[in-house]
């Protein structure tokens, strides 16, 4: 390995990984409470990370306790928090769409997102496969994920879900991409907070069937994290993105993991 990839490696997995998971729960979006609170905001940094200010934080993973998390059989539909112009969100930006459903969905969701933001996980692991089989397999919804990572580590776990497990100097196809999020996202307690960040990835890895040569390759791909950092820039930029998960559908924008039945909603009153 070069000096080069040795100081890429070294940057994804610092020796800081449980204060840099504190920092990222108080980045993932607070959940909206009943008492208004300011907006919250992040800022992000170019290079091997991305940091930010957190307005509120609950300091645990199990801050999803939300209006939107209590199913009811008549969800109210959440306010959306501003709009955004779906014909620039949809051109290509740095790196290719993840994407599931029909291009010509009436419904079209990106979401921005982060692999160690608990409330994304809930979102994945609670809601996201529910959804998919109601509005994606029925050609109702086009559902985009976006890489929106606020640590290193958040990185290195984007650049493997977008490496070819074969051959990492290829991009993975969705096919293989969702079922390594998915993955990450059901484990995310086992490798977002370990001391040896590097040694629970790769075991993850193994899984999704990188090789330890191949697991090194991608995460000494530096254009790939520059991609991945341009694909975050873009969002915050261009998009209002501030905290994860951010959905961007039909020309708005909502924050905040929900549950089945508000984005079904949601969704329905796009329709």
């Amino acid at each position: 390995m070069s000096l080069s990839e040795m100081s890429l490696m070294k940057r994804l997995f610092s020796g800081v990984a449980v204060a840099a998971f504190a920092v990222t729960l108080a980045a993932c979006s607070d959940e909206k409470k009943e008492t208004a609170k300011a907006p919250e905001t992040s800022q992000t940094t170019t290079g091997e990370s991305a940091s930010s200010t957190p307005a509120t934080s609950s300091g645990t993973a199990t801050s999803s306790e939300t209006t939107a998390a209590t199913p009811s059989a008549a969800a109210e539909v959440p306010a959306a928090e501003g709009d955004v112009d779906m014909a620039e969100v949809l051109k290509p930006g740095a790196l290719p769409d993840m994407a599931l459903g029909e291009a010509n969905a009436p419904v079209t969701i990106v979401e921005y997102m982060s692999t160690t933001c608990p409330h994304c996980a809930a979102f994945h692991n609670n809601t996201f496969d529910a959804i998919k089989a109601k509005y994606v397999d029925s050609g109702k919804v086009r559902f985009i994920v976006r890489e929106f990572p606020f640590d290193p580590r958040a990185a290195a776990a984007f650049m493997l879900a977008r490496c070819n497990p074969q051959d990492p100097s290829k991009l993975a196809e969705a096919a293989q991409y969702f079922p390594m999020l998915s993955m990450l996202m059901k484990q995310q307690e086992t490798w977002a907070a370990a001391q040896d960040g590097r040694e629970a990835l790769m075991q993850m890895s193994k899984l999704a069937g990188f090789t330890e040569e191949t697991f090194k390759a991608c995460l000494t791909n530096q254009k790939l994290l520059d991609d991945v950092n341009a694909v975050r820039e873009r969002g915050a930029k261009e998009f209002g993105v501030a905290a994860t998960p951010t959905f961007l559908i039909n020309g708005q924008r909502y924050s905040g993991d929900m549950s089945v039945d508000t984005m079904s909603a949601l969704i329905d009153s796009k329709l």
